[in-house]
């Protein structure tokens, strides 16, 4: 059996839902993301992406002598939210982060794979979204998808609901044909965002700064006070564009059980998360990919959250938040408690 099939069957036994193959040259975006990047629309991300500007460019700084991309996919979908997660008082969570941090999973898989192209002489290097590597590129030079409109890449079979990973590797490995471009004129996803992060004005492209993942994850500081009303009841990531798709009604639950909900993302009040010590902080998101906000940075978007979706109810939970020692969380429950009191004012007032 020659080299790909082998690595066919084993990327398939090691649970991946696709294993393509890109020829390893400069990737068709790397203008573009330069771009991007200079016109400050990665935000607080600018200075990591920045590091490794030249190396998203050319894959030989990466890996010398690189010759194939080995492009995987594992599917993460869990099926529609539980009742439990679609309740109003609830905080909406980004499925990715329903389970297990997925890094950890794939990682430990990749290295099975690099094992054995180290056998067939391979040298590699591999990643989880967490290297120098215009991976959506690569995926879609390989088939493994075409970019949408929301800069999320789409498969026939998959839809948006799949983790993608690479290795570099040495080996000269018979590329894969990439498919077709599907969306056409659809703009469900661009109707869908909620803030306007994806640019109706240059579709393909993703203002951060505006994303409200990127403002609930990556952003550190206090999130804009014009856009915290927009972000609803979101408090870990956001969705909207995925739902949207009409590729994803032919999404299949995934196998793997490391990315089922576990009890901290199952449905819990959002109030709840208020009383949260460090503590139990880390012992409910130990292994969990939510653990990168931090607690004080959880707590910043629970408070957005209750302001848009709260009731009087959640309103102790706010008072006391309020008085918070991190002044991040301090500001942000008072501005909640602010749109809950209007709310109820406007409520009472006569028709």
């Amino acid at each position: 059996m020659d080299i790909k099939s082998s690595l066919l069957d084993r990327a398939s036994a090691l649970g991946f839902a696709l294993c393509r193959v890109a020829s390893c040259r400069a990737p068709s975006h790397a203008a573009e993301f330069g771009r991007w990047l200079d016109a400050g629309m990665a935000g607080e991300m600018s200075p990591w992406l920045e590091r490794g500007r030249a190396k998203r460019a050319d894959p030989q700084a990466v890996l010398p002598g690189a010759r194939s991309v080995v492009v995987l996919a594992m599917n993460y979908w869990q099926g529609e939210r539980t009742p439990a997660q679609a309740r109003r008082e609830a905080g909406r969570i980004a499925r990715y982060a329903w389970g297990e941090d997925y890094h950890d999973l794939i990682e430990t898989r990749l290295r099975a794979l690099d094992e054995f192209l180290q056998t067939c002489g391979g040298r590699q290097r591999y990643y989880v979204d967490t290297g120098p590597v215009l991976e959506r590129d690569f995926a879609a030079e390989s088939g493994a998808g075409w970019q949408g409109k929301s800069t999320m890449l789409l498969h026939p079979e998959l839809g948006t609901w799949y983790f993608l990973a690479e290795l570099l590797t040495t080996l000269e490995i018979e590329p894969d044909p990439p498919i077709r471009h599907r969306c056409g004129t659809c703009t469900r996803c661009l109707d869908a965002c909620p803030t306007g992060a994806i640019r109706r004005e240059q579709p393909y492209q993703l203002d951060a700064r505006l994303c409200i993942s990127y403002l609930t994850i990556e952003h550190k500081g206090p999130i804009p006070t014009e856009l915290r009303p927009l972000m609803g009841g979101r408090i870990y990531g956001c969705d909207d564009c995925l739902d949207a798709c009409p590729w994803n009604r032919f999404a299949q639950a995934s196998r793997e059980a490391t990315f089922q909900a576990r009890p901290a993302t199952a449905g819990v009040a959002l109030r709840e998360f208020l009383s949260m010590s460090d503590e139990d902080f880390r012992v409910a998101f130990k292994g969990s990919p939510i653990k990168r906000t931090k607690r004080r940075g959880l707590l910043r978007n629970v408070c957005v959250a209750l302001g848009n979706v709260g009731t009087d109810a959640d309103l102790p939970a706010l008072e006391l938040a309020a008085t918070h020692e991190e002044e991040l969380v301090a500001e942000h429950a008072r501005w909640a408690i602010g749109r809950l009191r209007a709310r109820t004012e406007a409520a009472a007032q006569p028709v």
